[in-house]
């Protein structure tokens, strides 16, 4: 899985900015700061779905740009935003849990309308853009 790093930027009277500096044209915006990295991750996500993925630059090459470099100094900081790539094609997967845990995977997804799969899919999406 690609991580690209976001520069995250805020003015006083504005909502928190995100930028790629490995990828011009790809921004994200949010209101809260807990909003930051999910938006990033889903801007990123619908960039790739039209564009061809450069593979990520190094901290070091990122950086030392210059507008990053400036950005840094005047407060900004960046985040890992992790790619997870459209690909709907379904695999199977035999997967092994303790039975409690099972069982309360299973109650939860039912109560909220989901499938197993499904759950757990959006469990591990969550999980992955938290980190």
């Amino acid at each position: 899985m690609k991580q690209f790093l976001a520069i995250v930027e805020k003015d006083e009277e504005s909502a928190f900015g995100v930028s790629f500096p490995d990828i011009p044209g790809c921004f994200s915006a949010a209101d809260e700061e807990a909003d930051i990295l999910a938006n990033a991750i889903e801007a990123l996500e619908l960039w790739a779905e039209d564009m061809k993925v450069p593979e990520p630059s190094p901290h070091g090459a990122i950086v030392s740009h210059a507008d990053v470099a400036e950005a840094l100094k005047a407060g900004s900081y960046l985040i890992s935003v992790p790619l997870i790539e459209k690909d709907t094609a379904v695999v199977r997967a035999n997967l092994t849990f303790e039975r409690g845990m099972l069982r309360a995977i299973d109650e939860t997804a039912k109560s909220r309308g989901l499938t197993r799969s499904a759950f757990l899919a959006d469990a591990a999406r969550r999980a992955i853009g938290a980190r």
